[in-house]
């Protein structure tokens, strides 16, 4: 990332503090969502039938939805205008798009494996 062009209009230490801030903030997302889940709730859960007791609704997932996607984009957000770079803005937007049809594929199935999980339930 040093060797590439800088965005003189981030190029300065207000900039960079604003960067950082949302660095930590997106930081604090993804390890509060890590945390959480748990490993397995992380990396396995839903799509492996590791389903937690209920749809987690503590914090972070009470502040936003999928806090873990869109606190790494404010790290990938935060290190480009740390950095002043005009491609990891790019790279950025372009991330966060990825998230957004993710998210569009996600939800539904995440929402229809509890909507299942919950009707086991009653029936038993």
């Amino acid at each position: 990332m040093k060797i590439q062009p800088k965005l003189q209009l981030l190029d300065n230490p207000a900039a960079f503090y604003m960067g950082s801030g949302l660095f930590l903030i997106g930081t604090i997302f993804v390890m509060s969502s890590f945390f959480v889940l748990g490993f397995v709730g992380t990396f396995l859960g839903d799509y492996f039938g590791v389903l937690m007791e209920a749809k987690v609704l503590t914090f972070p997932f009470n502040v936003m939805e999928n806090p873990m996607y869109w606190g790494s984009t404010l790290i990938y957000l935060g290190w480009a205008i740390m950095n002043a770079s005009p491609t990891g803005l790019v790279l950025t937007a372009w991330v966060a798009a990825v998230y957004k049809v993710a998210i569009l594929f996600e939800r539904p199935f995440t929402e229809e494996v509890y909507r299942q999980k919950e009707k086991n339930m009653k029936s038993k």
